[in-house]
């Protein structure tokens, strides 16, 4: 019984915590067809990786917030969004047409195999991690909720990730740096 116990814990458990390195990972960025590795990024000063959906309510409801992220800190800040479902809307075609529609210029990494997914722990999505540069590679800054309103943007009390980014790039600790997601579990 104990033996059981044990195995549930770490499979609720796993994936990476505040503070731990990240192992570096490369998939397919649909848009350019080329393998994307996290160490790709070494020379920014963090790196926002979004586990998303090309039709989750969710997702679909940050795209604005997302976008306008990119546009604020892109200079510093490297995003890359990865798609984990494995629904027929969420095929690799599905997710170059997605990213062509929405405009954005950040990788779109293509993760059916779950590999990913697994390593980070992410369950929902939209999903993000603020990894912070740390001996070559990186370690968890922020993991969690985009903000804590998915719905209405005008309505955002605690813009979390945003607050986390400034509070990385302005070399402060993390405010709150694990809160629970708010989204469509991934398939």
């Amino acid at each position: 019984m104990k033996k059981i116990v044990i195995i549930l814990i770490s499979i609720l458990t796993a994936g990476y915590s505040f503070g731990q390195n990240v192992a570096d990972f490369s998939l397919t960025d649909v848009k350019s067809g080329s393998k994307t590795a996290l160490s790709d990024f070494k020379g920014k000063k963090g790196v926002v990786v979004i586990f998303t959906s090309n039709v989750c309510p969710f997702s679909v409801y940050y795209e604005g917030r997302i976008t306008q992220l990119v546009s604020d800190y892109s200079d510093d800040i490297q995003f890359i969004l990865i798609n984990s479902h494995n629904d027929e809307k969420e095929s690799e075609a599905e997710m170059k047409n997605k990213i062509s529609a929405w405009g954005i210029n950040i990788p779109y990494l293509s993760d059916k195999s779950g590999t990913a997914m697994k390593a980070f722990g992410a369950k929902k999505s939209p999903e993000v991690f603020l990894l912070k540069p740390a001996g070559g590679g990186f370690s968890v800054f922020y993991k969690g909720a985009i903000d804590n309103n998915p719905q209405v943007a005008s309505d955002v009390k605690e813009a979390y990730l945003k607050s986390n980014i400034e509070n990385l790039l302005a070399g402060r600790s993390a405010t709150n740096p694990n809160t629970r997601p708010i989204g469509c579990m991934i398939k």
